[in-house]
């Protein structure tokens, strides 16, 4: 039986962020994992099944919401500032070694998307962590945003890029736009797939389909594959899917080609969203296979 609770712990600032933890009915301490959702996410797309099933191997897991996101505190709402995340992810895993569930010594990390970036950045940078499982990884923000918009379309972005900022500076609040959204919208996603994963049915009140503009222009900086030569000799699993036109399969490839040992690979059939849906069964033994390995 897994029992799963709610619980919050402090971020810098004061910020509470909220996390659900999962724990199996055994004696511990026993080994653990942070997780965390990707861009605009929060724990309720998705990820509750995967938490359950880690904790179902004998693991404790903790899955939170980033700041200003889902039941976190923080303001302003609905920002994707990937450092300040990360940052932020360095006290979950803290406050996971201080539970008296969790062997402190043997903690890993799961991130999906844009956390799979973070968990990238993570594995290289902390070394309390044992074992890192990053699924469809973002590799590099601008390489992937060249992807998705057009290159007659760059020079309006930047422009509006600038035009936030300025206004920010006058004491303005960021300027918004939608997380999915028809093509030409101006929402970060247009594609079907991402349209349908994040209007999937969370409970009233937990997530919006808006982020800041600016979370746009962070993610556009943000490039955690440079990172990747330095997890070793921390274990990487990267879960990569064949047609992913998010997290885009060939800059994922590359990246995993320059990572050190020990690392492995794992292909996966489909887009970006089927490690949540079609294929969340091969995508997570791959991960229950690695943590059991190296937690």
């Amino acid at each position: 039986m897994i029992r799963r609770q709610d619980i919050r712990f402090s971020a810098e600032g004061g910020v509470e962020l909220s996390a659900w933890l999962f724990t199996p009915a055994l004696d511990g301490p026993l080994p653990a994992i942070s997780m965390a959702h990707g861009f605009a996410g929060t724990k309720h797309h998705g990820l509750a099944p995967i938490a359950e099933a880690l904790a179902g191997a004998g693991f404790v897991v903790m899955l939170h919401d980033h700041r200003g996101f889902g039941d976190s505190g923080g303001e302003p709402r609905s920002d994707v500032n990937p450092w300040r995340q990360i940052a932020d992810w360095r006290r979950a895993i803290s406050c996971l070694q201080d539970r008296p569930e969790t062997d402190e010594n043997r903690i890993g990390v799961w991130g999906t998307s844009f956390s799979g970036g973070h968990a990238i950045v993570l594995g290289a940078t902390d070394r309390r962590l044992k074992a890192v499982v990053a699924q469809v990884p973002t590799i590099d923000g601008f390489a992937g945003g060249l992807r998705r918009v057009p290159p007659d379309a760059v020079e309006a972005l930047e422009v509006r890029f600038a035009a936030d900022e300025r206004a920010q500076s006058r004491g303005e609040a960021p300027a918004m736009q939608a997380i999915v959204g028809e093509a030409g919208s101006g929402a970060s996603y247009s594609a079907a797939d991402a349209v349908s994963f994040y209007l999937q049915p969370v409970p009233p009140g937990v997530w919006e389909n808006a982020v800041t503009v600016r979370s746009t222009w962070w993610s556009r900086m943000y490039a955690p594959g440079e990172f990747i030569e330095r997890v070793s000799p921390t274990p990487l699993l990267m879960v990569v899917a064949e047609h992913d036109h998010i997290a885009v399969t060939d800059l994922a490839l590359k990246a995993y080609e320059r990572a050190l040992e020990p690392k492995r690979l794992v292909m996966i059939t489909g887009g970006h969203f089927d490690p949540y849906l079609s294929q969340r069964e091969a995508a997570l033994s791959a991960a229950v296979e690695w943590f059991k390995q190296h937690l």
